[in-house]
């Protein structure tokens, strides 16, 4: 039975999947126990995304989550002795690809949210009408983009750019995709549009960024890399001021949830704002330094035309003596 779309959302029956079904009893019962345990530690699901694609049990998730992080053991090791590949054509299509899902759902949530009039301070999961199920179906797609997403670094191994591949990008990547399998199943909708629909914003420019770096002939005016991490960091602190808006006026939605949202942004906060000091601000130093010690001839391009300019000052100078 081919990949079907309900009204509901998206889905796969069991059979496909492999889950659930007596076929595999073992993978059966570690689906059951871990979805007996989810269930007492968050209380009940949510029975709007029942049966969609890859919601139904926690193991898929996990296990895709594993499968990453033994690749970017691996995959480094493989390709230490082998050249790397260029896949120029492919990153074009791969991120701009991903610059129309993140602007798809930057414009469906901004919509979503504005029929259901969501209120900005606080929002239940049950409030917004048919609204609710548009901004379900639009976080399901945020939520399988970040398993699309893991791309991003099986590129960085595959053309040998390891130095890509850092904590932050490892373990924001994976942490993602399994906190959103979460909310999915807990709290689909209401306030937990607003930091994916600051991140489908942002990804529009990381994204686009990286597609138009990837044609050679763009580099030259590529110039906004580090207003991405500006705008990122950004994007933490507003998601923390609107979440604790939930925590100071709160309505239906799970007080858990929001405490575990603050928590999570000021983490990223800490290791984003720490990448931005490295990746910019070190650098930035170091230029000073070499400038200042007269060896910026292979940094800028500049002293040499000043240092001809003070050569012929004082060439003048002789001839005039």
């Amino acid at each position: 039975m081919p990949l079907g779309w309900g009204f509901e959302g998206p889905f796969l029956p069991a059979s496909i999947l492999g889950l659930g079904i007596n076929s595999g009893c073992t993978m059966d019962s570690v689906d059951k126990t871990i979805n007996s345990y989810l269930d007492v530690w968050f209380g009940p699901r949510d029975p709007r995304v029942k049966g969609w694609l890859l919601l139904e049990n926690y193991t898929p998730t996990f296990i895709f989550s594993v499968l990453y992080l033994l690749i970017v053991w691996i995959g480094p090791k493989y390709m230490q002795k082998r050249e790397p590949f260029s896949f120029r054509g492919i990153l074009v299509v791969y991120n701009l690809g991903l610059t129309l899902l993140s602007l798809y759902m930057f414009y469906e949530l901004v919509t979503g949210v504005w029929e259901g009039g969501y209120n900005f301070f606080c929002q239940d999961t049950h409030s917004g009408g048919e609204a609710d199920m548009k901004i379900i179906r639009v976080l399901w797609w945020y939520y399988f983009s970040k398993l699309i997403e893991f791309m991003d670094t099986f590129f960085f191994i595959l053309r040998k750019n390891n130095y890509q591949i850092t904590v932050l990008h490892v373990f924001h990547h994976v942490t993602m995709l399994n906190i959103w399998w979460f909310v999915m199943n807990w709290v689909p909708c209401g306030h937990s549009y607003f930091g994916a629909t600051l991140n489908s914003f942002i990804h529009v420019l990381m994204y686009s960024y990286y597609g138009l770096s990837a044609i050679p002939a763009m580099r030259p005016y590529l110039w906004w890399k580090k207003y991405i991490t500006q705008c990122q960091l950004t994007q933490f602190v507003l998601t923390i001021f609107q979440t604790s808006c939930g925590v100071v006026w709160p309505c239906a939605f799970p007080m858990g949830w929001l405490y575990f949202q603050i928590s999570y942004m000021i983490s990223l906060i800490i290791l984003f704002t720490n990448f931005y000091i490295q990746t910019y601000k070190k650098k930035a130093s170091s230029r000073r330094k070499e400038y200042q010690n007269g060896s910026t001839a292979s940094v800028n391009g500049y002293t040499n035309s000043f240092s001809s300019l003070e050569n012929n000052v004082k060439q003048r100078k002789q001839r005039k003596d």
